[in-house]
């Protein structure tokens, strides 16, 4: 039997959503042994005076298994 333990990190990318996940999980992995999935619990955008987006951001909780 395994026991699994939960994490949450905020990621961010100036190119998207997709690279923002990309960066968090390359950054959980490196810390942290077993992972095992990830979800993205919240996203959200920095825009600047014009309106334009200038940053992505997401909280994701990863999973990984905690080793004995």
């Amino acid at each position: 039997m395994s026991v699994a333990r939960i994490t949450e990190l905020k990621a961010s990318s100036t190119v998207s959503f997709e690279d923002a996940i990309r960066v968090g999980l390359a950054r959980a992995v490196k810390t942290l042994e077993n992972v095992k999935s990830a979800w993205i619990a919240e996203q959200e955008v920095f825009v600047d005076e014009k309106g334009q987006i200038n940053e992505y951001r997401v909280l994701m909780k990863v999973t990984f298994i905690v080793s004995d």
